[in-house]
Formats: structure tokens, C-alpha cells, sequence
């Protein structure tokens, strides 16, 4: 794996091949500005008006050449727009000509990630392309969003039998001592007697694997209180509504939302934001056997609401119900939650934009700006009040998973909203998290996903 530090360094000069940049507005009057050799070479290597296409340029010997490179918006660099080069060019220095690369360095850096823990032999040397740039603030906030960002990859693509409760205990713990943090973590009769929802879904794993919340608080208790709370279901079976193989193939991912707030909460502490930090994941595995939570069975919440297991497979909101009820035990002014909680929410949106669910105007305003300014899209669906009829039930306060085919997204969300701190701006992102195919800067697999767009929200709020 490249150093995120080492990909990106500050411009002083040195020897680099110019990286020059173009977009289809300015396509042909830089096609016939050019001298034949690289009208040919353009011609030759079907260099187009579209973003993306590229074409190596030679210079007056063997050695030297530069590249030129399409782009969507020459005058707005988007985080994505050199990360094609970053995985196809050869090792060396590049330099965009006249201009520093601004957002577009986070992703040259997030290009040349690579997974190769359980590979003998990787698929590609891991050669640094290194980008320079003469803005060090822009530079050090790509390194270490990408740093993180190679954390949070590695975290979701590890297997199941690698990244468990405990291991997610354990990444927590790293994170606690490296920026002074106080880690706390509940499990066992603790689980069983005060977070009735998480010990209900976590009951059945195996021995070492068993359910657990686990927090981490961070800064100055007079700042603002936040909390960041993210899903840690580190295998979904479903239970006892077991999923098909299908469904299940992917479902070591299902602690993405885990995986997000350690990386979120990571940069509220590297940049010392001036807020008291509450981080929790509730961490569990969904499995299978005797003691195994059953469609029927009524669980009481830490909040004391009663809820009866109407699916098992509808395990996610629940483990966030007992984390939303702690965090609100601290009376936090925000809270944001991820998850990967529904499959509604990707039939509604697809794997690349995210769902957003909130509680007040101005924080949904204040991320869908994010997300545009960012290129880290997600869209707002809302927390339609009528909905919550079809979470009632007849023995119980509730049901955790509607018995209708639609809104699931929606009533998964206002299942949430029962749990949220009354004071508090919420947030909920439902997100994929993954890949299902490579795109340039972000391969097949593991992805952040409304990572940068919440960061900015709060570098906004409270950096200032």
C-alpha cells in the first residue's frame, strides 16, 4: 500500500511531466494550436472531448513527453478528474501546468489504493505517481482525508473472520490512544441487562464475538457536543429470516457505517475541532443457533420502548436505536448516523447516491451544499409522519421492519427517529459503500461514501 504522504509533495520547482489540462469547450482551439507531432499523437491515441481521454505528448528526445488530459471543467477541478492518470501513468513526478490541482489531489492519492492483505503475489506493482502542488493546505487536507479514506477501504474489505466485534474493539482502541481519547466499551451482562435491541441481534455469535457498544469520547466538555454513530453489524446471516447466498455474499460490508464514523470521528481529532466528541458503534454479528432471536420475540429497548421482532434480517436499526438512546443520555446538539441499513434506499437511489434522512432543515441544506461542492453525492428522502403507521404493532410500541413492500427506507428511518435526542439536529445516511465495478480513483470494492461531504459540514460548523 503507497503512503498517502508520499503521493503528493509541494512544488519547488523540480524536475516533473507536465500534466496539461483541457475540456471540451476549449477542445479544438487547443487541438489546432498544437504542432503536427502532437496533433498526431492525439489522432493516434483517440484523444476525444469527453473527460477522461488522455494522450502521452512527445517532447524533442526519447525522455521527454508530457500529457495532456480531459477534463469536465477546467476552471473547477473535480475531486475524480486525474485519478485515471494516477492509476495508468508511469511512476514518476507530474505537474498540472498552471495551476494547482486544489480538490483533484484527493483523488490522484485515492487511485493508487490497493488491498493486498490476503494476496501472495499482487496484481500490480504498487508504483507511486506523485502529484506536486504549491498549496500546502490543500495538500495536507488530501493526505489525510485519503489516509483515512485507506483505513476506512481496508477496514470494509476485510473478511468477516478478520474484522469482528473484537476487531472493531480493537481499531477503536488504536484510535482512542493515538489522539488521547477516552475508549469505553460495554459488553457482556452489561449488553444483556441495559441495550435489550443490540443484545437481541448479537446473542447468537460465537464465543469472542459477542455484542458490544463501543465509545469513544474526545475534546473539551464545554465545547458543542456531538456524536457520530455508526452501524457495526460486521455479518449480517439475517437470522433465523435467513438472506439467500446472494444476498449474503457482500454482507461482511455490513459495518461500513462502523468503518465511517471511526474514519469521521479520526478527523474531527487530527484537525482538534473544537467539540466534545461521542463516537459510538454498536458492534455485533448476526448469526445463527439456539439462542438466536426469533420473528415474535419482544425486545425492550435502553429507552424502554417495547419492539417486537417483526424481521430478523431488520437487525441494523435496531443496534442503532440502543446507540441513538445513549448518545442522547449526553445530550448532544448533533448527531450524525451511518449505516448500511436498507436495500430500499439502493432500489430508490442506486449504489453511488446516498440516502439522507433529517430532522431539520438546515443541517439537510447545509450537506446536500456539501455533497455538491464535494462530488460526494447523496439526496434527501423524507421522514413522511403518515408512514410510522405501518411500524405498529399489535402485542408491542412497535415492530422494527413494516410488513408493507414499500417505503422501507422511509419507515426504517422513522423507526430510527423514535431513538433521537428531542434537542438534537439528526442525520441519517443509509449508504452503500461499495463498488460493484472500478471507477477512476475508486476501485472495485470498499468505498468512502458521504465521508467528505459530512467533514466539510462540520470543518464549516465548527473550525471556524
Amino acid at each position: 500500500m503507497p503512503d498517502p504522504n508520499m503521493l503528493i509533495q509541494p512544488d519547488k520547482g523540480q524536475t516533473a511531466r507536465s500534466i496539461h489540462l483541457i475540456d471540451s469547450k476549449g477542445f479544438d482551439a487547443w487541438l489546432a494550436a498544437q504542432p503536427p507531432r502532437h496533433r498526431t499523437a492525439a489522432q493516434a491515441q483517440k484523444l476525444a472531448p469527453k473527460a477522461y481521454s488522455s494522450a502521452i505528448l512527445p517532447g524533442d528526445g526519447p525522455e521527454d513527453w508530457s500529457v495532456v488530459s480531459v477534463v469536465a471543467n477546467v476552471d473547477r477541478l473535480s475531486p475524480w478528474c486525474l485519478a485515471r492518470l494516477a492509476e495508468t501513468l508511469p511512476e514518476g513526478a507530474y505537474r498540472v501546468e498552471g495551476q494547482d490541482p486544489g480538490k483533484a489531489a484527493y483523488g490522484w492519492i485515492a487511485a493508487q489504493y490497493q488491498y493486498n492483505r490476503y494476496k501472495k503475489k499482487p496484481e500490480k506493482p504498487a508504483g507511486d505517481r506523485v502529484l506536486l502542488s504549491g498549496d500546502p493546505v490543500k495538500m495536507e487536507e488530501a493526505v489525510r482525508m485519503a489516509a483515512v479514506t485507506f483505513k476506512l477501504r481496508d477496514r470494509i474489505n476485510t473478511g468477516a473472520n478478520d474484522m469482528g466485534p473484537a476487531d472493531l474493539e480493537a481499531a477503536a482502541a488504536e484510535l482512542a490512544k493515538a489522539y488521547g481519547a477516552t475508549l469505553t466499551v460495554v459488553k457482556g451482562a452489561e449488553v444483556e441487562k441495559g441495550y435489550g435491541m443490540l443484545w437481541a441481534v448479537g446473542k447468537a455469535a460465537g464465543k469472542g464475538r459477542e455484542p458490544r457498544l463501543i465509545e469513544i469520547e474526545w475534546g473539551n466538555p464545554e465545547h458543542p457536543r456531538i456524536a457520530i454513530i455508526g452501524k457495526g453489524v460486521c455479518f449480517d446471516t439475517g437470522g433465523l429470516d435467513i438472506k439467500p447466498a446472494s444476498g449474503m455474499r457482500l454482507m461482511k460490508k455490513d459495518m461500513g457505517g462502523a468503518a465511517h464514523a471511526l474514519a469521521l470521528a479520526e478527523l474531527v481529532m487530527q484537525y482538534r475541532l473544537p467539540v466534545r466528541l461521542h463516537m459510538l458503534v454498536p458492534a455485533v454479528e448476526n448469526s445463527i443457533n439456539g439462542e438466536a432471536a426469533r420473528p415474535g420475540d419482544v425486545m425492550i429497548s435502553r429507552k424502554g420502548i417495547t419492539v417486537e421482532n417483526s424481521n430478523t434480517d431488520a437487525e441494523g436499526r435496531l443496534i442503532l436505536g440502543d446507540a441513538l438512546t445513549k448518545a442522547a443520555e449526553g445530550n448532544p446538539e448533533l448527531v450524525l448516523d451511518f449505516a448500511t441499513l436498507t436495500g430500499a434506499a439502493r432500489v430508490a437511489l442506486g449504489a453511488d447516491l446516498q440516502a439522507l434522512f433529517a430532522n431539520d432543515d438546515t443541517l439537510a441544506s447545509e450537506l446536500m451544499a456539501a455533497a455538491e461542492t464535494e462530488a460526494d453525492p447523496m439526496w434527501r428522502l423524507p421522514l413522511y409522519e403518515p408512514y410510522k403507521e405501518m411500524l405498529k404493532s399489535d402485542v408491542a410500541d412497535m415492530v422494527n421492519a413494516a410488513e408493507a413492500p414499500f417505503g422501507g427506507a422511509l419507515t426504517a428511518a422513522l423507526f430510527l427517529k423514535e431513538f433521537v435526542p428531542e434537542n438534537a439536529q439528526w442525520a441519517h445516511l443509509d449508504i452503500f459503500c461499495w463498488n460493484g465495478s472500478a471507477k477512476p480513483g475508486r476501485p472495485k470494492g470498499a468505498e468512502a461514501v458521504s465521508l467528505r461531504a459530512t467533514w466539510k459540514v462540520l470543518k464549516d460548523r465548527y473550525g471556524k
